[in-house]
Formats: structure tokens, C-alpha cells, sequence
């Protein structure tokens, strides 16, 4: 905290710095004054963005008016001015197992740079910002790095899912119901709010608070609760306290800030995606990330929170057992206790007085849901610089190490033709490549794959292995983000049919039986497979894209 006082308007009042002394100076005050304010009030008061992600295509994000609202509401009782405004917000279940999905992924860097370009361009003083889901969740803190203006980030919240209100509801994995209704219900969402399981919305919004990003318990209240609301007003005071005492997010999101948000993600099982985004938001910290940290802290912390798809219950439950600062305080002897929070609190004071209501939620460290951290990192002559999985979904825990023949496709979509067509064999380990961030392009989730493959009773003993990507929900041996990709001449593009894989997770190793010298014979011959795009959008992606070990971030030198 800054002991020298706070110029409240210095970027603000930028606006008229150079040209206060000439008559222009009435051109940017006529257009403010046009938006209904008044000159004193543009001279006086901080100017703060409020950035909305809300639209009409995305039910985690279709009730974000009424939190921004609220979040408005709190600025101006603490003397700011609001300034909303709109970036895009995808919804990734829309775009699953279509060619949406190869568009997903670009709308994180979309978003951050909409979001720079807007603050920016009007110089706004700080920053409050209000999302949901999978992608938009992580824009968010790499946004608050980039800038480092005060900034406070609002989660929308979980919703629910329709069987919550069927009568024998015993829990809400998809895996526990036997009949197709019950199923299908588990996956429909009920109300608006991020779907109701630790996917990639969820995790990426417990994320957020791990780093100290968000008021206590933000991440987990219910997106159609009071709580929510109160929240949401509540951050719009706080900024206007951070803008006061100079507080930035460079002073919250540190490495040990970091470290933290490892720890959280892999104690509640979060989405695999947490291996992609961590490292994207590391770089915007100015952080060199290494994957093998996954591994170091996945041996210390175990898996706690019985969440689905790993466990029994939805994040709603999450809330009810004591959210976050719950599962922290189950952490308490790994964490790094002295991090500053927008509260304005150590995470030491945060968790000084929680306790854990529902035991069987949030799990004590001695009767964890898996040993071990949800998601590990596996390496070997198939994925030289690194592989993610879920080890806590995997239901039959001797797939934990299976081998098998490969089958191998250049698409999802020829995968999923096969599957159908009953040419995919139980004891197979199905390899998908060409779905990379180059490949893709775009880095493209498998949901629509291991979605079908999971209702195949007949179909338990296969592992998937991709350079894609997986959803948050995804369940089994699915193994993802194999690097270096099949695009860019990987060991993956020259699996063939016939060849012998290895998984093993507890010794993190993935391994094609062939040897060094075949795979180098195989890649002279070897040339890429073309899919015929024609989006620039994409085209300029794959031109920019970094692997998925640094997090498919955009490089421009």
C-alpha cells in the first residue's frame, strides 16, 4: 500500500493534460458531458470501467446486467464514475463438436486486447470486471496484469443443472445415472451461470480468487443468489478503495499468489485448462512457467473437493460447504498465507475463522477423493515437452496405467464418424491429432468425442490421447495438449495404427513403442496434414500461436 496520497484522476485527467490550454480542450469535455455528466464531475471524480461480458448467446453470462448494475451502484455511492462497456464472451458448450469450437480459444487473446484497447483509449483510472466462463474468466486476470490499474474481478457464479430438482437425486455426476433421461438432465442447464461442475468456468473462476482477484467467496455463489448481488455492489465500493491506497494487481498477483492459485486448482480438481491458462496469465505477470510444477505440487496436495466430474457433488455444494476460503483453509499448512487480496485482507485473516460445513464436500486431507492433485503432467517420446491430464476423473483406476494399440485420426470429426460406426475397438488407446493451437487451428476441445464414449457401456477400457484439448468435464484416461503438436512435425504425427502405447500417470510417462530412430525415419517422410482454412481470423492465429506448453499465447516477435 502506497503511504504517499493517491492521485485519484492521473490517467483520467490525462485526457486533457496536453490540450487543457487550448480551445480543443472543449471537444473530449463536450463528448463526456454528452454521455450526461456535468464538468465539475468529469474534473473531479475517477473515471472506472465497468467491463460487461453479458449477452444473449451465453447462459453463464445472460444475468451479468444485473451484477454490473450492482456493481455501478457501489461506485457511484463511493464517488466514482462508471463507465460500462461490452467484449465478446463465446460459449464453449454451443460450439462443441462443430467448427465453432476452432474459434473458442482465439477470444481469450480477443478479449484482452479489446479490453487494453478500450481503457486505454479513454484512460480510464481502474477497472472492475464481471464474467463467467471458460475463456473469459482468464482474459480477465491476464487483462489485470497487463494494465496494473486497480483492478477487482466479479464471478458470475455457478447455476444448476434440471436434475437438481428430480425427486431421487443422489448427486450430480453424470457417471452415477444408468438411464439416458437422467443423463441428459445432468448436463441441462437449469438456470443462468456457469455449468454447475468444476469444468473450465468454474476452476477458472475459483482461479480468480485463489489470486486474491475477488471478494471471499465470490467464486462459488450461485449466479442467481442474493449473495451475488451483494457481492457485486460490494467490489463496486471496493475498487474505489484500491484506486485510494494505490492498490494494483501486481501487488496481489505475484508468484507466490501464483503458486497458490497451483495449489487450489489441483485440490479441487479443476479443468485441465488450468494447464493452459495458468501459463498464459504467468506471462502477463512477467512469470516463466514450467508445467513440471503441476507435478511438484500434485505430490503434496490431494484432491479434496468431491466435485463433479471427479466427485459427487456441483459447485453449488462447493458454495454451501464453505467455498474457497474452505478449501484453502484445508491448504493451510501448503499455501502462502501472507498474500494480499482486493479485500484488502491477508489470505491468513480470510481463512483464520472458516470451517468446513459439509465434510463430505470438501473432503479432510486424510480422506481425500484422490491422493494425489487433479491434474498432472505426463512426458515421454510422445509428448517430449509435456501432456495434461485429469487423474482424479478417471473412474476405473486401473486405466491409471493401460496400453494399448493405436488408432489414429487427423480430425475429431473422423474420430467421431468411426466411434459411430462401431469401428473404434474396446482396449484401444484413440489418438486424435491436427487439433493443436496451429493444427486446430485454434486448439479445439474433444467434448463431443469423450462425450459419446462415455455413454458406450461396452467402451470403458479406451484412453484418448490429443494434441487438442479436453473440456473441464471431461471424464477418463483423456489425455490432452500434447506437445509439440502433430502441425509442427511432433512425435504424434507419426503414430500409426498398430503402435503400441503406454500411459502410465503415476510415473508420468507417455510412450509410443517405438524407437527414436524410427520416429526420425518416420518424420523425413513425413509432411504436415492441411485442412482447407480460410477464416483470417484463424489463418493469423495459427501464424502467432505459441505451443500449448507456454499456454497458446500470441507472439508477435
Amino acid at each position: 500500500m502506497s503511504e504517499e496520497k493517491v492521485d485519484l484522476k492521473k490517467r483520467s485527467n490525462r485526457i486533457f493534460e496536453v490540450i487543457k490550454q487550448t480551445p480543443f480542450y472543449y471537444v473530449p469535455l463536450g463528448v463526456i458531458k454528452g454521455l450526461g455528466l456535468e464538468e465539475k464531475e468529469i474534473n473531479k471524480k475517477p473515471f472506472i470501467g465497468v467491463v460487461n461480458t453479458w449477452n444473449e448467446i451465453n447462459p453463464g453470462h445472460k444475468h451479468l446486467n444485473s451484477l454490473v448494475e450492482a456493481v455501478k451502484y457501489g461506485i457511484i455511492e463511493s464517488g466514482g464514475i462508471p463507465f460500462e462497456f461490452c467484449t465478446v464472451a463465446p460459449c464453449d458448450g454451443w460450439s462443441e463438436g462443430n467448427p465453432g469450437m476452432r474459434f473458442i480459444l482465439p477470444h481469450r487473446e480477443i478479449i484482452v486486447d479489446s479490453i487494453e484497447a478500450m481503457i486505454e483509449a479513454h484512460s480510464l483510472d481502474a477497472m472492475v470486471t464481471v464474467s463467467s466462463c471458460d475463456k473469459i474468466n482468464p482474459a480477465m486476470l491476464m487483462v489485470a496484469a497487463r494494465l496494473d490499474i486497480p483492478t477487482i474481478c466479479v464471478p458470475g457464479g455457478p447455476g444448476i443443472r434440471e436434475i437438481f430438482f428430480e425427486p431421487d437425486y443422489r448427486g450430480t455426476e453424470i457417471r452415477y445415472y444408468e438411464e439416458m433421461e437422467y443423463k441428459i438432465k445432468c448436463i441441462t442447464c437449469a438456470s443462468y451461470g456457469a455449468c454447475d461442475l468444476m469444468g473450465t468456468a468454474n476452476t477458472t473462476q475459483c482461479i480468480m480468487e485463489a489470486f486474491g482477484m475477488t471478494l471471499p467467496n465470490a467464486a462459488t455463489s450461485p449466479a442467481f443468489s442474493r449473495a451475488k448481488i451483494v457481492m457485486a455492489k460490494e467490489s463496486g465500493k471496493r475498487i474505489m478503495t484500491l484506486l485510494k491506497e494505490g492498490i494494483t494487481p501486481s501487488q496481489i498477483m505475484t508468484r507466490e499468489s501464483l503458486e497458490n492459485a497451483i495449489m487450489v486448482n489441483l485440490a479441487i480438481g479443476g479443468s485441465t485448462n488450468s494447464a493452459l491458462h495458468l501459463p498464459a496469465i504467468a506471462d502477463e505477470m512477467g512469470i516463466e512457467f514450467d508445467l513440471d510444477l503441476f507435478n511438484e505440487y500434485s505430490k503434496k496436495i490431494p484432491s479434496i473437493a468431491n466435485i463433479s466430474p471427479a466427485g459427487q457433488y456441483g459447485v453449488t455444494d462447493l458454495y454451501k460447504a464453505g467455498g474457497i476460503p474452505a478449501v484453502m483453509s484445508r491448504l493451510k499448512d501448503f499455501i502462502h498465507l501472507d498474500c494480499l487480496t482486493v479485500s484488502g485482507k491477508l489470505i491468513k485473516k480470510i481463512i483464520r475463522k472458516v470451517k468446513v460445513l459439509n465434510d463430505e464436500v470438501i473432503r479432510p486431507l486424510s480422506n481425500p477423493v484422490f491422493p494425489e492433485g487433479g491434474t498432472v503432467i505426463l512426458k515421454g517420446n510422445l509428448a517430449p515437452k509435456g501432456a495434461v491430464i485429469k487423474q482424479s476423473a478417471i473412474e476405473h483406476k486401473e486405466m491409471l496405467q493401460f496400453e494399448g494399440p493405436a488408432v489414429c485420426f487427423n480430425s475429431e470429426v473422423d474420430a467421431i464418424n468411426a466411434l459411430v460406426k462401431k469401428e473404434i475397438q474396446n482396449g484401444t488407446v484413440v489418438v486424435i491429432r491436427y487439433e493443436g493451437p496451429k493444427g486446430g487451428p485454434g486448439f479445439p476441445e474433444m467434448l463431443a468425442f469423450t462425450a459419446t464414449l462415455s455413454v458406450l457401456r461396452d467402451m470403458d477400457r479406451v484412453a484418448i490421447i490429443t494434441d487438442g484439448r479436453f473440456s473441464g468435464g471431461t471424464q477418463g484416461p483423456a489425455i490432452g495438449h500434447v506437445c509439440p503438436e502433430a502441425y509442427v512435425g511432433g512425435p504424434i504425427a507419426v503414430v500409426q495404427n498398430g503402435d503400441l502405447i503406454k500411459i502410465d500417470i503415476p510415473n508420468r510417462t507417455l510412450n509410443v513403442e517405438i524407437t527414436d530412430d524410427e520416429i526420425q525415419e518416420r518424420l523425413k517422410k513425413w509432411k504436415p496434414f492441411e485442412k482447407d482454412i480460410k477464416s483470417k481470423l484463424l489463418l493469423k492465429y495459427r501464424a502467432l500461436v505459441t505451443s500449448a506448453a507456454k499456454g497458446a499465447i500470441l507472439k508477435y516477435d
